[in-house]
């Protein structure tokens, strides 16, 4: 059972890693490009979507290993 749960969270943690590595590539690009404030403004918008993403991709491992796999069907 234990190997079903870990096989169900491959897909959120790679999604995830592939965000996080899209957010660091394209707005590490836009801040290369930019001056002053709007180099910290854009800089701090990349790390509000990876917490948001960590969080909601720890959340999903939580109900996984809860046996909650398929959440959608509550709805």
């Amino acid at each position: 059972m234990v190997k079903h749960h870990n096989r169900k969270m491959i897909a959120p943690i790679v999604v995830s890693v592939l965000m996080v590595a899209y957010y660091v590539a394209y707005f590490g690009f836009l801040i290369s490009l930019l001056d002053g404030v709007w180099r910290i403004i854009i800089g701090v918008l990349p790390l509000a979507f990876i917490a948001v993403t960590l969080k909601v991709c720890v959340e999903r491992i939580i109900e996984i290993k809860k046996g909650e796999e398929d959440d959608i069907s509550k709805y």
